[in-house]
């Protein structure tokens, strides 16, 4: 299924139908920065205190080019979506793993 734009949203982990996740980190105008795993992540289990992003290298795309991907429902905590919530801790870990933060405050300062 292809998301729309205006459910691309950041702080939340999509996956693909590669079995790769994606976790939005920064958005600012038509442009995101995004962590992705490996395709064929095995699924994360109920404490996500590790996310599947160590030393994979963020992305800059269009939102546009970002939601066309085909993406899948899958479970996280318990519950099933397109799309889910990644907590504070886990969207720290996140940035720290691919280590994003300076192409973030960048973007931000666009």
């Amino acid at each position: 299924m292809k998301l729309k734009e205006k459910d691309v949203e950041v702080g939340y982990l999509y996956l693909t139908t590669a079995n790769q996740y994606r976790a939005v980190l920064a958005m600012k105008g038509e442009f995101l920065i995004y962590a992705p795993s490996l395709e064929g992540t095995a699924p994360l289990n109920l404490d996500a205190s590790k996310m599947p992003f160590e030393n994979m290298p963020f992305k800059k795309c269009q939102i546009v080019t970002f939601a066309k991907k085909d993406y899948q429902a899958f479970d996280f905590n318990g519950t099933e979506a397109v799309k889910h919530k990644l907590n504070e801790v886990q969207l720290t870990e996140v940035i720290a793993q691919c280590n994003a933060k300076s192409a973030m405050a960048v973007l931000l300062a666009e």
